[in-house]
Formats: structure tokens, sequence, C-alpha cells
């Protein structure tokens, strides 16, 4: 099963658009992501990451709505979880 995730971007550097990268924050951890894929994307913006790749730019509130599934998702899936 492949999960895209939510994350936001924290900084973008790199003028290229093939090149361009971001610094993405999901939740506390911080990677880097290309951003080839969503040239609209600015700083600020959250955006669905697959294996290393933004695929699209999300609002907020879509983000955090998603961020609550993963967390149910999560507490369902451990023993004795609420």
């Amino acid at each position: 099963m492949c999960l895209a995730v939510p994350g936001k971007i924290e900084s973008i550097h790199g003028e290229e658009a093939l090149t361009r990268m971001g610094r993405i924050n999901f939740g506390g951890v911080i990677r880097e992501a290309s951003l080839a894929f969503v040239p609209e994307a600015r700083q600020g913006d959250y955006v669905i990451v697959h294996v290393g790749c933004a695929l699209s730019v999300i609002d907020e509130e879509e983000a955090l709505q998603i961020f609550q599934y993963i967390n149910a998702m999560r507490d369902d899936s451990v023993p004795g979880g609420p």
C-alpha cells in the first residue's frame, strides 16, 4: 500500500523548475521534497508528498482533515487505543 501525506512547505530553494526543492514539515519531522510537479507552490502552502515528490497543493483545511484521518487509523490499529 502506498501513502501520500500532507506537509507544510517551510522553505524553498532552487530556481529551475525541475530542480526546485522544498523543506517540508510533516508534523515536526522535516524532509526535503521535489517541487517540480507543483510550480505554483509557495512557502507556507500545504502539499501532498509521495516518495519525495510533492504531487499537488492542498488547502490547510484539507491537510488538517487528512491528519485527523491518519490519527484515527493509528488509534484504531493500536491495541487498547481509543
